[in-house]
């Protein structure tokens, strides 16, 4: 492991690590603990923030160009916004199974689904994990 990469990365990168290893760790708790518990909501919400944080400071990352400063992850940066937006809506509404659905989507294709491809080389991830 060579955290050193990770050091020497943008500030954007930085944050963006940071807030995605903090939503797979308690994405982790979340999927394991009773649903519904005054635990499971903080926790909830604390995910929450940290999947915004995770979005939104991937639209200061422009390592791959490919329509402009864009590329494809971007895409799933809006599409994660727009599906916390609908989680906390079927939430309060009562529709449990419909917020469960596209939290545990975001958790298994945001984290850990975008998260396979940090490690192909040339990747930050790459270089601190591999070296």
């Amino acid at each position: 492991m060579n955290l050193n990469a990770l050091l020497a990365a943008s500030l954007p990168i930085r944050i963006h690590v940071a807030a995605v290893m903090l939503a797979l760790v308690i994405g982790v708790f979340q999927l394991a603990l009773k649903r519904g518990t005054a635990l499971h909501r903080a926790m909830g919400w604390t995910w929450i923030g940290a999947m915004a944080v995770t979005a939104l400071s991937s639209f200061f990352i422009h390592q791959i160009r490919l329509v402009g400063l864009w590329s494809p992850i971007h895409i799933l940066s809006v599409t994660t916004l727009l599906a916390l937006v609908l989680a906390i809506h079927a939430a309060k509404q009562g529709k449990m199974r419909r917020h469960g659905i596209i939290m545990s989507s975001l958790f298994f294709y945001a984290i850990i689904g975008a998260g396979v491809f940090t490690l192909l080389p040339g990747r930050v991830m790459h270089a601190v994990l591999f070296g």
